[in-house]
This record gives C-alpha cells, sequence and structure tokens, in this order.
C-alpha cells in the first residue's frame, strides 16, 4: 500500500501522520503543496494537520488553491481514498470534498487535549476496526473546530450513515455533536482529532491505531 502526504507551509503534524501510515504497513511519500501530481500508484492521500499559510484567509482556503489540491481532488472523484486530519479536514471542505465548514471554536479559545469520541459507523475502511457506539479517546489541538453544516446537510449525513465520529462532550460547539465525516462514496474522511497522535502506546494511547490498521488491511484486501 502506498500513502501520500501532502506538506504545505505551516503544516506541523505531517511526519507525524507518515509515521501512523508507515508503522500500519504503508510505504509513504511526501508531496509538497507546489508538486503538480501526486506519484504513480498512491492509494490513500493524507493532509495532516497544522496551520497552513498561517490560517490566513480562512483555515485551509489557501492550502485548498495549492496546486497538489486540484490532483488530490483528482484523486478522490476518481474512488482515490483521502484522509484529513484537522487542518487537513478544514482543507477538504474548503476544497468541497467534503460538505459544511470548521468555524471558530464557541469558546474562542484554542483547545489541546484528549476527548472522547463515539463511534458512529463502521461501514467505512476506516472505522470497520471499531464499534458502532463505541467510546474512544483522541487528542485535539485546534482553534476552528467548530463543524457548522445546514439542517439539511446533517440530515443528508445522518441518513446516509456518513458521521464517522462524534464528541462525547462536544468541546467546540459542533453542529450535532459532529467530529469527523465521510464523503458519499464513503473514501473521505475529514476529522478534526488527531488518529495519529494516539497510535504509539509511548504517547499515552493506542486509540487512532485501529483506524490505520483497518485502512491498510482493507487496501491489502483490495
Amino acid at each position: 500500500m502506498r500513502a501520500a502526504v501532502i506538506v504545505f507551509p505551516g503544516s506541523n503534524c505531517d511526519r507525524d501522520l507518515a509515521v501512523a501510515f508507515r508503522d500500519a504497513g504503508c510505504s509513504v511519500d511526501m508531496v509538497w503543496h507546489k508538486d503538480t501530481a501526486l506519484p504513480d500508484g498512491v492509494d490513500i492521500v493524507g493532509i495532516p494537520g497544522g496551520f497552513s499559510f498561517g490560517d490566513y484567509l480562512r483555515c485551509g482556503a489557501i492550502a485548498a488553491n495549492s496546486p497538489i489540491c486540484s490532483e488530490v481532488k483528482a484523486h478522490a472523484e476518481r474512488g482515490g481514498y483521502v484522509l484529513g486530519v484537522c487542518n487537513g479536514f478544514q482543507v477538504l471542505t474548503e476544497t468541497g470534498l467534503l460538505p459544511g465548514a470548521l468555524l471558530r471554536n464557541a469558546g474562542l479559545k484554542y483547545i489541546c487535549r484528549a476527548v472522547p469520541l463515539v463511534v458512529g459507523t463502521t461501514n467505512s475502511v476506516y472505522t470497520n476496526g471499531y464499534a458502532v457506539g463505541q467510546e474512544i479517546g483522541i487528542p485535539i489541538a485546534h482553534h476552528d473546530g467548530n463543524y457548522t453544516a445546514s439542517d439539511e446537510v446533517v440530515s443528508e449525513l445522518t441518513a446516509e450513515d456518513r458521521i464517522a465520529f462524534r464528541y462525547g462532550d462536544n468541546p467546540n460547539g459542533s453542529t450535532g455533536d459532529i467530529a469527523g465525516i465521510l464523503s458519499a462514496n464513503r473514501r473521505v474522511l475529514g476529522m478534526m482529532p488527531h488518529p495519529e497522535r494516539a497510535a504509539d502506546e509511548n504517547h499515552g494511547g493506542t486509540d487512532g491505531k485501529a483506524l490505520f490498521a483497518s485502512l491498510t488491511s482493507a487496501l491489502a484486501a483490495a
């Protein structure tokens, strides 16, 4: 399995994401935002957390217009897998690959701590290593993680079983406690919490490890 991790100016979780992919059995290419093509044979594209372009304009908005993002969109549109974490989730909403927007936290403060997540679906390559309703602990680190969407969008996400994770304590005011969502074809996942920071027992928790393990197992089977 081959993963590509996109690197923007201001990315600070790119190496963490690459390590999580490698530990799960992927070979990993680091791809600079000004590149105009993804490496041949890429199965999964990872868009990491951080503060791309200093979060100027809107979080993820400038990164979404980087040259490589048109290739990421094309990869997703032809059925490729994409995982966007934190700032990566923001980028995915800015590109239109996922609906909704990530706004300033309801408390107007940056939050960095482990939070309880409730698994919403196992019907995806990212979540089939968990159980529906299972509570896991995953760190967050964001100032603009308040997932906001219309009632129509939330109803659609709910009806189509596309809410991957919900917050157990909703630290940022997100609509419907939503922490992560899937695309209509279930191959694109955007989530604000950082599973790559909970994939090594030396870092205090491994609840994120199942996400990478189930992903690579599914890709290997395919």
